[in-house]
Formats: C-alpha cells, structure tokens, sequence
C-alpha cells in the first residue's frame, strides 16, 4: 500500500446484502465504494460473514463507517413489531454486521453516514421504529418506491431541510430534490437521532446525532447514485470523509 493511500481515512462499508457478496454482485456496492473514493476516502470493503472477534479488530482500524441501502428490510421484531405482509426478508448477516459496526463507530465517536437501508438500521439500533410499509400505511401520493433494481426509472420529490441542521449547511437550499428507491422508514427515531429532513407527505428523509460533536448523519436517498451531477451529494460524501480525517489525525494525536 502506498504511503498516499496509508494516509486516506479508511472509510468501512458493508455489502448490502450476504447473499451479494456470496455470488460476487458487486454492481451495486461499487457506487458506495467510488462515491468514497472521489471524496478522497480509502473504502474497506466488509464481509458479512466475519466473526466477532475478526469484525471487531477490522472495526479498531477503521477511522468512519458508511451503512449502505439494502433490499432486505430490517427484522421487525428488532423494534418490537409484527411483521408486515408486504416487508421484505431481514438479513440477519447484515444486521449483525451492521449492529457492531455502529457499538464500535459510536463509542469510538467516529463518524457514521448511513443510506437508505442504513438509516433505517442506525434508529433501529438506537432503539427507534419504523413505518413497515409506506403505501399500505400512509396516505400519500408521492412515489418514493422508484427502483432501478427492478428496471424502472428513479423516482425523485422534494424533501424540506432543517435550516439550523449540520444537512443544511451542506446543502445550497433549504428544499432539496431527491431520489427515492424505498418501501420504508423512520416512524421514530433512536435515541440521539433528530430528525432533520422530511418529504411533503412526511416521510423521513434525514436524521442527524445530538449525543454529542460527532459526526453521524442518515439520509433515506440515494446520493450515491446522484454523485456525478449532484451538489448536496458530493458534499455528504466529502464531508464525511474530512470528519473521517479529522478524527484520524486526533486518534494519532
């Protein structure tokens, strides 16, 4: 490894799912890994199937942690509900993974970006709820189900941003146009989240931490996707990686 590439901030990203990582779909994952890259950060790529013991030494080198979108639902039960008919099969790999990453990133106060799947995963670890299924639970005309993984265009809506929110200083307005590829959300959020972003119908859109100075911020879109045009989602990943950095270099301190 070149002394350059020592010195990125090493940015853990989950695959989304055990069973694309066992059959070697790498198609989705990469835009997670090139958006981390052009930000300046070094992607560590992370199997599901670890051991504790091996996840938590990989866990101690990492300096930030990116929850990528999954098409596996999180485990209802996890959040103290039944399951709804029209939720997805949990991943239970994912979830572990998941879960342990977020016990080391937040102890270690090291910055967390969580997408889609994975904002969903960090309220749920925090203790909050989701709404399981939006079209059958939420009176809403907005389509927030567009998903190119099932061959249809991308969806896109407004979505309104706390002015005196970490999001709003990223973003160049204080209503933004975002992608939407989701069947669920955040109902509450986990303990130390706020919410700070919302669709017009509601939906959650963005959570961010008030624990304390981290950095740990969740978005339901998609800005790995819109990192080639896209200001708002160039700056989530740059900001991510300079929190990333800048923890680094006080860990070495």
């Amino acid at each position: 490894m070149s002394r350059e590439a020592n010195s990125k901030p090493r940015i853990g990203v989950p695959y989304r799912t055990r069973k694309e990582e066992l059959t070697g779909d790498f198609a989705k994952i990469e835009k997670y890994i090139s958006a981390v890259r052009r930000a300046g950060g070094e992607p560590v790529v992370i199997s599901l199937g670890l051991s504790s013991a091996h996840l938590d030494r990989l866990a101690q080198t990492l300096d930030a942690l990116l929850l990528p979108g999954s098409p596996a639902d999180v485990e209802p039960s996890r959040f103290r509900a039944a399951r709804h008919p029209k939720a997805a099969d949990p991943d239970p790999d994912r979830e572990r993974t998941d879960f342990a990453l977020l016990e080391h990133s937040l102890a270690g106060q090291k910055p967390v970006l969580a997408i889609c799947y994975g904002i969903q995963s960090l309220s749920v670890y925090l203790g909050g709820t989701l709404v399981q299924d939006i079209p059958s639970e939420l009176s809403t005309s907005i389509e927030h189900d567009g998903d190119d993984e099932k061959g249809q265009l991308e969806a896109f809506h407004s979505a309104q941003i706390d002015p005196e929110s970490r999001l709003a200083k990223l973003a160049t307005a204080g209503e933004v146009r975002v992608n939407s590829s989701h069947h669920q959300s955040v109902l509450d959020p986990g303990r130390n989240l706020r919410i700070v972003s919302r669709a017009p119908d509601g939906v959650v859109e963005a959570v961010e931490w008030t624990d304390n100075a981290n950095w740990v911020m969740g978005v339901q879109w998609h800005p790995e996707r819109m990192i080639e045009d896209d200001l708002l989602a160039k700056a989530l990943f740059r900001d991510l990686v300079t929190a990333a950095a800048a923890r680094k270099s006080f860990a070495r301190a």
